[in-house]
Parts: C-alpha cells; sequence; structure tokens
C-alpha cells in the first residue's frame, strides 16, 4: 500500500513538466488559430488588390494600343498598324469581365467601372472605327474635319478621369484593409504575451509548490544530520522523514550507515582497549589471564578457558594457561592434543566454531544461586605464521552476535604475535641467565684470544703488504692487456688489409693469364704450324725459328702457370685431390720422361727402388708428379757431366720422427733425387725455396729460369703432408729429398704437427676437383706432322668460331682450313645467335668465354635453351684458367673445354672425339 501511495520526486517534476507543455500546448493551438487568419487576410489583400490594380493597367494599356494603332494607320496608311488595334479591341473585354468579377462585393466600384466600359465603346464607336473606315476608303477630306473636330480626345480624357478615380478608391480600400490587418496583428501580439505570462505564473506556482516539497524534506534530514554531528561522536539519534519519496529512501539508507559506524565505532574501541591491555606483560599465564577476563567483559561471556601450544615427546600438546568463571580448577580440561574434542578439532583444522545447540552434558556456568547452561560456545584458534599456537574457549547464557564474533576474529588477528613474543621473551630471559653463567667463562677465553689477535694482527698487516703488491702487478697486467688488445685490433686490420691485397692480387693475375695466354695462343698455333711445314715452302732455317719460336711459347705458358700456382697456393686456393697412386709405375716414367734429356747431355740417368716401397700410396698423383719432374729438371739444368740419380725409399720405423708419427699415415716415403751438378752454398739452402731466388745472379745468367719451381715444389710438399730437405756443396753435386705420407685418412693439418721446417703453419681447405693445371718444367713434346685418320673425319665439316680476338680466329682459322673444314667466324655472342638462326646448321662450335656485349657463357644457355640445339659439340676456349673454370663452362653448355694457349694435338683430339660421336 505504501509503494502505490509512493509519489517521488522524479514523479514530482514529470507532473509539473506535463502541466507546463499543457499549457504551452493551448497556446500554441491558439497562436497557430490566430496567425492563420491573419496569413489569410494578408493573402486575400496581396492577391485580390494587385489583381485589380493588374488588370485595370492591362485594361488601360489595350485602350491605349488601340489609340496608337490607329493614329498610326490613319497617319501612315500601313495595315500593320492595325494588328494592335484589332489584338487590343479583342482582348480589353476579357479583361474588363475578369476585374468586374473581382469586385462582385464592391457595387460603387462595378458601377464605376460599367461607366468606364460606356465610355469605351462610345470612343471605339465615335473615333476609332469610323476614321479606319474613312483611311480605308481614302476619304482626306472627311478625317480632317474629323481631326479638326477631334471627339475622341474627349473620351479619351474621360476614360483617364475614370480610371484615376477608379485607381484612388481601391487604393483607398487597401490601405483600409491594411489597417484592419495591422489592429489584428497587435491583438494578437497582446494576447502572446498574456498567454506567456500566464504560462509563466502556472510554471513559478508547480515549481514553488514541488521545490518546497523536496526542500523542506532535506532541511529535515539536514538538520538531523546536524544535531548528529554536533553530539560529539553520539550516535543515537536517526532521521524522520514523513515523505515517501527518494528523501525517504536516503533518510533510512543514513541511519543505516549511523547505525553501521556505531557498530565500527564499537568495534574499533574494543580492538584499541584489547590491543593496549596486554602491553608489557611478560609472562604468558598472566596474558592469558588478562586477555580472557578483557574479552568476556567486551562480549558479556560467562565462561572460558585458554590453551597455549607446549612440545613435548608426544607431539603438540595443548595446555591450560588461565580460565574465567573458574570453580576450584575445573573450567575445562588441562590439555588436549591436535584433533582431541571439538577444541582440538578446532585447531586441526584452524577454523572458528561457534556452537549455539549446547549439549545438556556440557560444562555447568555456576553463580550464587546455583548453576546455569550456556546457550553458545565460542572456540577460536590463535595463529602465527600459518601455525596454530593457542585456543581460546567461551561460553556465553546468550547467543554471540555476529559483531562480537568479529570484535574477538580482529582481536586475534595479531594476539598470535604477542603471545609469540611473550614466549620468545620469556626464552630469552632463561637464555640471558645462561649466558651470563657462559660469560664469564668466555671472559678467561678472551684473555687468551687477545693474545692469539695481536700476532694475527700482526700476520695480517703483512698480507696487507703482499696484496698492495699484487694490486700493483694487477694494474700492470690491465695496463699490458689494453695494450695487446690494441696491438690485437691493429693485427687484424692489417690482417683484413693483407685479405684484400690478396684478393687484389688473384684478380689482376687472372686477368693478366687471360692478357697473355689470348696473344700467346696464336704464337703457339701458328709457330707450330711454321714448324710443321706442311707445305714445305719454309728453309731449314725458318724451321728452326718457328721451332724456337714455338719452345720461347712454351716456355713463357710454363712461366704464367708457375706464377699462377704460386699465386694458389699462397692464397689458399690451391685444391689438392687425394686418390690411390701405382709407385710401381713411377721409375718406368721416370725413365720415359728424361732419358732423352740424359742422352742428349750425355749425363747417366739411375733410378732404384726399394723392395718395401708398397705398390700403392693415397696422395694428389698431380702434385706428386710436377715436384718429382721440377726436382729431374732441375738436376739435368744444373749438371754439365756426370750422373743424376732417383732414389724410392720407405722410411724405416727407427727413422721416424716425434713429428712424423703424429701424422695418421700407412707409411712414410723418402725420394731422393741426387745429382753431380754445381751444387748450392750452405747459406743460400732456405733462400732457393723462397720464389723467385736461385743461388746467385750468374745461375740466372748462365741457367735461366724464374726461380719459382723449387719454391713451388716445397708448397706442394706441405700440401701433401711432407716436405723437402736439402744436403748440398759447392761443386759436390745437391740431393734433394722429398718425405711424403701416404694420407689414405684425409690431409694433414700443419698447425698440429711440427716438422722439420722451423715455420709450417699451412691450413687446407677442403679437396675440390681442380681446373686445368699445367706442369711445372715439362719437356716439350713435337707436334705430329699430321692429324688426319684414314676416314678424315674433319673433311667437308662446318665450324663456327666464336672469339673476339683477330689473332686467335686468323691462327685456329687457318689451322681448321687445312684440314678440310668450312670456318665461319662470329666476334661475340649476339653475332654467333644471328649466323646460326641464318645460316645453315653447324657441326662443331668453338667457343671463347671472354667476350664483349655477350659472354661464351650466356651465348651457350641460349644456344642450349632458346635454340633448342642439345646435342651440337661446343668447345669452350678461355685464357682465364683459373678455379672452377671447368664446372661453369659444363654447366653453361659446354659439350668440352680447353684452356689456352691451345695445344692443336689436344684440340684435334677433342674435336675428334665429338665429330665422330
Amino acid at each position: 500500500m505504501e509503494k502505490k501511495m509512493r509519489f517521488g520526486i522524479k514523479s514530482k517534476i514529470i507532473s509539473g513538466y506535463l502541466i507546463v507543455i499543457v499549457c504551452l500546448f493551448i497556446a500554441f493551438i491558439v497562436l497557430n488559430s490566430q496567425i492563420s487568419s491573419l496569413q489569410k487576410e494578408r493573402n486575400f489583400i496581396i492577391d485580390h488588390d494587385i489583381e485589380v490594380h493588374d488588370l485595370t493597367n492591362r485594361i488601360e494599356k489595350h485602350l491605349l494600343d488601340m489609340e496608337t494603332g490607329q493614329r498610326g494607320y490613319i497617319i501612315t496608311g500601313e495595315a500593320s498598324y492595325l494588328e494592335p488595334y484589332n489584338s487590343a479591341a479583342s482582348s480589353w473585354e476579357k479583361d474588363y469581365n475578369a476585374l468586374y468579377q473581382l469586385l462582385n462585393n464592391n457595387p460603387n466600384q462595378q458601377e464605376k467601372l460599367e461607366k468606364i466600359k460606356g465610355s469605351i465603346q462610345d470612343w471605339i464607336e465615335a473615333a476609332g472605327e469610323p476614321t479606319i473606315a474613312l483611311k480605308k476608303e481614302n476619304n482626306t477630306k472627311e478625317l480632317q474635319q474629323f481631326f479638326e473636330k477631334d471627339p475622341g480626345r474627349q473620351y479619351m480624357d474621360d476614360i483617364r478621369s475614370q480610371f484615376t478615380s477608379f485607381r484612388n478608391v481601391e487604393k483607398k480600400s487597401t490601405e483600409t484593409r491594411a489597417t484592419e490587418l495591422d489592429e489584428k496583428n497587435q491583438k494578437i501580439k497582446i494576447g502572446l504575451y498574456g498567454l506567456l505570462l500566464f504560462v509563466t505564473l502556472i510554471s513559478l506556482a508547480i515549481a514553488i509548490v514541488l521545490s518546497n516539497s523536496i526542500v523542506n524534506t532535506i532541511k529535515e534530514v539536514t538538520q538531523t544530520i546536524k544535531r548528529i554531528t554536533a553530539s560529539k561522536g553520539e550516535l543515537k539519534g536517526r532521521i524522520k522523514v514523513r515523505s515517501k519519496d527518494e528523501i525517504k529512501d536516503l533518510g533510512l539508507a543514513t541511519n543505516a550507515l549511523l547505525e553501521n559506524i556505531e557498530e565500527r565505532n564499537w568495534l574499533q574501541t574494543n580492538i584499541a582497549h584489547a590491543v593496549t591491555m596486554y602491553q608489557g606483560i611478560a609472562s604468558v599465564d598472566k596474558l592469558a589471564e588478562k586477555f580472557l577476563f578483557t574479552v568476556s567483559e567486551m562480549t558479556g561471556a560467562s565462561f572460558g578457558a585458554f590453551y597455549v601450544r607446549e612440545e613435548n615427546d608426544k607431539g603438540n600438546l595443548f595446555v591450560k594457561q588461565a580460565a574465567f568463571a573458574d570453580r576450584k580448577g575445573d573450567a575445562g580440561r588441562e590439555s588436549f592434543l591436535i584433533g582431541e574434542g571439538l577444541i582440538g578439532q578446532a585447531a586441526l583444522e584452524k577454523r572458528t566454531l561457534v556452537i549455539n545447540d549446547v549439549p545438556d552434558t556440557y560444562q555447568l556456568i555456576a553463580s550464587g544461586l546455583g548453576d546455569v547452561k550456556p546457550k553458545s560456545i565460542f572456540i577460536v584458534p590463535v595463529l602465527f605464521e600459518d601455525e596454530v599456537i593457542a585456543v581460546i574457549e567461551l561460553a556465553s547464557l546468550h547467543e554471540f552476535t555476529v559483531l562480537e564474533q568479529e570484535l574477538i576474529s580482529q582481536v586475534i588477528e595479531t594476539f598470535g604475535l604477542t603471545i609469540n613474543g611473550v614466549i620468545r621473551r620469556m626464552e630469552i630471559a632463561r637464555l640471558l641467565k645462561e649466558s651470563q653463567a657462559m660469560t664469564e667463562e668466555l671472559q678467561a677465553q678472551s684473555e687468551e684470544l687477545q693474545t692469539q689477535s695481536e700476532e694475527l694482527q700482526m700476520q695480517s698487516e703483512e698480507l696487507r703488504m703482499i696484496n698492495e703488491q699484487l694490486e700493483e702487478r694487477t694494474k700492470d697486467a690491465e695496463e699490458k692487456s689494453f695494450e695487446l688488445e690494441a696491438a690485437k685490433e691493429d693485427l687484424e686490420e692489417k690482417a683484413h688489409q693483407l685479405e684484400l691485397n690478396s684478393q687484389y692480387k688473384s684478380e689482376f693475375l687472372a686477368n693478366m693469364s687471360h692478357e697473355l695466354r689470348t696473344p700467346l695462343n696464336s704464337i703457339l698455333i701458328l709457330s707450330e704450324m711454321l714448324e710443321e711445314n706442311a707445305a714445305k715452302t719454309l728453309s731449314e732455317d725458318e724451321e728452326e725459328y718457328a721451332r724456337i719460336i714455338h719452345s720461347s711459347g712454351k716456355d713463357l705458358l710454363a712461366l704464367i702457370n708457375d706464377i699462377l700456382d704460386l699465386s694458389k697456393v699462397e692464397s689458399g686456393k690451391l685444391d689438392v685431390l687425394l686418390a690411390e697412386m701405382n709407385m710401381s709405375e713411377l721409375p718406368d716414367q721416370i725413365e720415359r720422361n728424361f732419358s732423352h734429356v740424359a742422352e742428349q747431355k750425355k749425363i747417366q740417368l739411375k733410378i732404384n727402388k726399394a723392395q718395401d716401397v708398397p705398390d700403392i700410396i693415397h696422395t694428389d698423383e698431380k702434385r706428386f708428379q710436377q715436384i718429382v719432374k721440377n726436382l729431374l729438371s732441375n738436376a739435368f739444368k744444373f749438371t754439365e757431366s756426370g750422373s743424376v740419380t732417383v732414389s724410392i725409399q720407405r722410411v724405416a720405423d727407427h727413422r721416424l720422427t716425434t713429428a712424423m708419427r703424429t701424422v695418421d699415415t700407412d707409411c712414410w716415403l723418402e725420394i731422393a733425387v741426387a745429382d753431380t751438378g754445381i751444387g748450392i752454398p750452405k747459406e743460400k739452402h732456405q733462400l732457393i725455396f723462397e720464389a723467385f731466388q736461385q743461388a746467385d745472379g750468374a745461375t740466372v745468367r748462365k741457367y735461366g729460369g724464374t726461380g719459382l719451381g723449387l719454391s713451388i715444389c716445397s708448397e706442394f710438399a706441405k700440401l701433401l703432408g711432407g716436405w723437402i730437405s736439402l744436403s748440398s756443396g759447392v761443386g759436390k753435386g745437391s740431393t734433394f729429398t722429398l718425405y711424403l705420407p701416404s694420407l689414405s685418412n684425409g690431409l694433414v693439418d700443419y698447425e698440429k704437427v711440427n716438422f722439420a721446417y722451423e715455420e709450417v703453419a699451412v691450413s687446407v681447405e677442403e679437396a675440390e676437383p681442380e681446373a686445368e693445371i699445367t706442369e711445372i718444367d715439362h719437356p716439350v713434346q713435337p707436334v705430329e706432322p699430321s692429324l688426319q685418320d684414314d676416314e678424315n673425319v674433319f673433311q667437308g665439316k662446318r665450324v663456327l668460331i666464336v672469339d673476339d680476338d683477330q689473332r686467335n680466329i686468323f691462327a685456329l682459322k687457318t689451322a681448321l682450313a687445312k684440314q678440310g673444314m668450312t670456318i665461319m667466324t662470329a666476334h661475340n655472342g649476339i653475332e654467333c645467335l644471328e649466323m646460326m638462326e641464318t645460316t645453315e646448321p653447324f657441326d662443331l662450335i668453338l667457343m671463347d668465354i671472354m667476350m664483349p656485349q655477350m659472354d661464351g657463357y650466356e651465348a651457350m644457355q641460349k644456344i642450349r635453351g632458346e635454340l633448342k640445339l642439345v646435342d651440337l659439340p661446343i668447345i669452350a676456349l678461355t685464357a682465364k684458367a683459373m678455379k672452377n673454370d671447368r664446372e661453369k663452362c659444363l654447366e653453361a653448355g659446354a659439350s668440352d673445354y680447353i684452356s689456352k694457349p691451345l695445344d692443336l694435338n689436344q684440340l684435334f683430339s677433342v674435336m675428334r672425339v665429338w665429330l665422330v660421336n
């Protein structure tokens, strides 16, 4: 019922707004009606009066057109002047009738219009039509007589005066209507102001009523709150509100807040009292008694017991330390274990128990008049660091309220710390007594320790001096470390520069190799052709010249190869390919390659091979052959008479050094090349193994050479895991001994092996197949005079030579033409592709690699890819015989690969293979 009768602030404000809106709506309807009436009258004035004036002006214009047309025709006689006359004569009556209808509510004006109509018709009958008829009859005399009297002028003057009178009346009528409209507008304005005043008064009245109903109630609440505030903490007063709106809700909420604050104040006051109560207590039993008394007084408890945890052989035992309302010491049991009874269960679960249904067998509360059964039991454990250190049990004749339970719970939160502090203080006091007894004993010992301390102090001083010396040495070491770090950075920078220099050197040598091999190719091919003298056109001297040119070209090629090999070794780019090598064939190979040299120089060649030399060893056969051939070539070059002896034997186990034993090998071989030549001074033994060095300048002049052979042999020997030693004297000949392991398990790491050399630190890369590497100081083999066989596979074959060097083109074209081949030439890859698309197919292509516009790699890729000529033989020719050139050419599409300068025998052999296949 109270909820139905509720009339809140929101409802009051909405009701006030609705009343104001209704008043405004009524005012709007009235105002709209008046404005509509004004609008109609205004429209009437605008539409009616303006139309009347417009029609009047049009009738007067028609009359003026008739008079003008009549006079123009009479004066000129032109029929065109009658057109406005006739048009106006037919139109003015229509406008007259419309004007007459507009004035149907004004008889006076209609009467004036009728007079104007009569005057117009009189003018037409008396002046208009007769004069026009006379003009048509060309009766000039009567026209003159007519115009001498001119009765039409009088008619026109009368018509104009009538129109003026008519317009004046209409003007006055319009002004009258406008005045009436202004009066009505003024009345509406006054009514609007009055209506606005009325609505304002109604709104103010509603606002005053609503605000009073709200403000008066708020004032009552405010006065009550002020009285409570002035009572200095007394919160007994409550707010009473009679209205049934939100203010009443505010008052009820404020009353609830006051009750809550009153309870909190009571709670905080009692907590503060309880905390200050047990300060300064030094024993647990006194603390327990004080606590029980204070809490019982606050909560109205009638009975209580306080238990504290003690440790014994049985575990944790809770022993009674104090009781409240104790009757001869029978207030509760003396002790209990965890989990024993309700109080033990509360200690076990670490939670508070509140029991309101107390069993009949519970301890009775004694008074002077008798024993009373309690109504409520409150058991609460006391925790410290999440461990139960005490348990309190209270009993009351009334049920413990929520506020009383909260009071005890909050007091207990910090009470565990207090109990633990008291226990610790008691323990400290006990320990203090024990420590005092021990102090006396320690005092005697301290005197002895003092003596020892003095001795230790002296030792400490000595240690301090030593420590200072160590610190100084540490600072010196740090400074040296900084210097070493700076030196390391400097060395790294220099190493980087050396690496760049090595790279530039390699690029320079590669380019120079190409530039030198290109003209050398032409020299060797043409000199070889001249040496053959197939046409028998050269004399013996000219043939000798050609042989000398060819031999010199071969020597130059060997020098280029020596320089490239030395560069590769120094830069670590020379690869070693380990494989099996047949040592049983080595003596025959030496005999076959150097027997003719021995015969020419009349020197005896001796080859000795021991029986214990294995038939198969693992090494890089090509590098091994280069070392042996170079040593033998030097031996024959520097020996004028006597003999050259080659000794091949296995190094016996007792001769193996410690360094040789560290190498993982099957056996060590010793290949010695001894000669009876000029010999080498002992001080020059190390010098000759350096690049571009020989024993002295006279040796260079007499025997020639570049001084690269032994340097390259030494580096090759290191790559193969061995070294070369020298035993020689001036005039006693020389013995070069190659020590070499059988590397069946891979290459040797020179950083871990210390051989006879003082400095051996060459690291080798992983083995890869090496491109074409020419041998050192190899013997010159003469070219066979004819390369044709019985079938002559070259006859009539179409061959395309692609090269940008005209000298190479000329040499190759001349040599191939002699074999009966048809030769076409192109100077770069673009010309090659154009010729292949426009001419007959070719049987074979000789493709140079380094060319302008389009090089050989791209040209071969387009031939294989775009032209789809997969089976066409293409032999790549290049003077840039560097690492991986062969693989790059084959990947680009080459069928085979030959490095410049070309050997015609090799070239014809390769061409024969591909043309036959």
